[in-house]
């Protein structure tokens, strides 16, 4: 009954538009539109930096704008209205939302080191933006609410304890089944894409394997990567090599284009 359902909701996805994501060309699926998708970002980016604490650190502001502004025309979305706040909070983490706005959070900052470090979050935060990430999870979560309403009609005739009992399978199943191997995917592409943001923005591409051994080291007590929306650190970092002779490629081709991009990276502190 279940693979029934999600077959009428993969039916009716494939009615919806499609969608390309850049560098890596997977065909995506998408219920909702880039135009809502930045109307949606925008009023959430509003909402947070109303309620965040922003950091006033000049030099924090200063190396993550001018990061951002370097990633951001590397990534040829010049119709996005770009913006990189950093916010005062111990979490080591990040974070993108679509339409071009981008925040860090201090806690991460220490963990960059210095300007290369944070183009290397910056990189993969950008990634998610131009992959559309963000569309393409609330494009998946409403099919599965399509599937999942479809399934409750089903099973009127059943009785009221097998009806939940199958329901919850279903929300489990669709969850740890589809939505979580897809934030992991979504994650490892990000990787990928991040890591050639930032190489044709003239970083080099080899810190962010840098930066995540560092985050490694730190260890998070993270869940066990199946339940997880993030691929295990070390996995990350295996990862991360395999794409950086792509990545070198468009460093050295930034580098030629402009040699001054060769120089030591700017410390944070």
């Amino acid at each position: 009954m279940a693979r029934s359902v999600l077959l009428i909701a993969a039916v009716l996805l494939a009615f919806s538009s499609c969608a390309r994501v850049p560098y890596t060309e997977r065909q995506q699926i998408m219920i909702v539109s880039e135009s809502q998708e930045e109307r949606i970002g925008d009023t959430l980016f509003r909402q947070i930096k109303a309620e965040a604490d922003l950091s006033e650190d000049a030099r924090y502001n200063s190396v993550v704008n001018e990061v951002g502004g370097r990633i951001a025309s590397a990534a040829g979305k010049p119709e996005f209205e770009w913006e990189f706040v950093v916010i005062e909070n111990p979490q080591v983490n990040a974070f993108a939302l679509p339409g071009g706005k981008v925040a860090l959070n201090t806690g991460i900052l220490p963990v960059c080191r210095d300007e290369a470090g944070v183009a290397a979050v910056m990189g993969h935060e950008v990634a998610h933006v131009i992959a559309r990430h963000g569309a393409e999870r609330m494009s998946q979560e409403q099919a599965l609410r399509i599937g999942g309403a479809a399934l409750s009609a089903a099973l009127l005739g059943t009785s009221p304890a097998a009806r939940e009992g199958l329901l919850q399978a279903y929300g489990l199943g669709a969850k740890v089944g589809v939505l979580l191997p897809y934030s992991r995917k979504h994650e490892l592409e990000a990787d990928r894409i991040g890591l050639i943001l930032m190489a044709k923005a003239g970083y080099d591409p080899e810190v962010a394997v840098d930066f995540w051994q560092r985050m490694l080291e730190k260890g998070d007590g993270a869940p066990p990567e199946f339940l997880s929306t993030h691929p295990s650190d070390q996995k990350r970092i295996d990862e991360l090599k395999t794409f950086l002779p792509e990545a070198t490629e468009y460093y050295r081709e930034a580098l030629r284009k402009d040699p001054s991009l060769e120089r030591p990276p700017k410390p944070l502190n």
